[in-house]
């Protein structure tokens, strides 16, 4: 079997350290399966991964690439078949044109989904998914903001929110952009500025926003602070910006503000797999 992979073994620049070599997958063990990948995309995570900066580091040579969509080629698994749609749930090297890994790995998906959005479906979606139901009983009508909202995750949270009567205010850098975030359900699309931020407050009018979602950081993150209520909820899920969270007195005290984090791979980690299985079934 002619398969390849990209691997690195030293941290750097992905362009200076990335190498694409031949390997022959190996002989199967009960329980494991071989995967042909058909798609996998690129997230600054797998960049951040590479260059040595993200939360977790590997062990040197490591394979890239943390989420791809791949159909079953051989099966030693009683729950899987060959033709079987499945993404991983653990990282398996997913710049690749196979892998081999456990059944317990695997979250099987309907057969004929898109293989360019079902590569997608494991970080963002379900980022956005648990943005939107884990820290907070969101009601129809309520507001929530977010920042980096043309990103994966924005538009993802963008659609979802439509859906659940949820309404957004969503801030972004370029407002060229807005126009298509509108068109997916966006509230309200604001240039991610001073002026923008005096424009959402015009919008909300005396409301205010039950949850923020911020991927920037520094007065961005301030900002959408800033339009919370009374008991909100500021979730930090990404620093895009490389500038620190700055947390005023002001709304600790006399708006007990709530700050928290989220990351997705600690969710996949922690949680149930039948919670897992079912959240992925839903975005699929």
């Amino acid at each position: 079997m002619n398969s390849k992979r990209l691997v690195f073994e030293n941290h750097g620049n992905p362009s200076n350290v990335l190498e694409l070599r031949d390997f022959d997958p190996p002989a199967l063990k009960p329980g494991q399966v071989l995967l042909q990948i058909h798609a996998a995309p690129v997230n600054p995570a797998d960049l951040n991964f590479i260059e040595g900066t993200y939360g977790i580091k590997p062990e040197l040579p490591a394979d890239a690439g943390m989420e791809c969509f791949a159909t079953v080629a051989e099966s030693c698994s009683e729950k899987f078949s060959e033709g079987d749609a499945v993404i991983p749930i653990a990282r398996i090297g997913g710049w690749a044109t196979h892998a081999v890994t456990t059944e317990d790995n695997l979250i099987s998906l309907p057969k004929g989904i898109d293989p360019l959005q079902a590569a997608m479906l494991k970080v963002n979606p379900a980022t956005a998914w648990l943005l939107l139901h884990k820290f907070h009983d969101l009601q129809e009508g309520d507001w929530v903001t977010l920042n980096a909202s043309n990103s994966g995750v924005g538009q993802c949270v963008v659609q979802l929110a439509a859906l659940l009567g949820v309404r957004t205010l969503c801030f972004l850098r370029n407002t060229d952009l807005a126009e298509p975030l509108s068109a997916l359900g966006a509230t309200g699309v604001f240039e991610d500025s001073a002026d923008g931020f005096a424009a959402a407050r015009e919008l909300l009018g005396k409301e205010r926003a039950k949850l923020a979602f911020n991927a920037v950081g520094g007065d961005s993150a301030l900002r959408l602070m800033k339009l919370l209520g009374e008991g909100g909820t500021h979730i930090t899920y990404g620093a895009m910006g490389r500038k620190p969270l700055t947390v005023p007195n002001g709304p600790l005290i006399f708006g007990d503000i709530r700050i928290r984090g989220l990351w997705v791979t600690k969710w996949m980690e922690n949680s149930p797999r039948e919670e897992v299985s079912k959240t992925y079934r839903i975005l699929a």
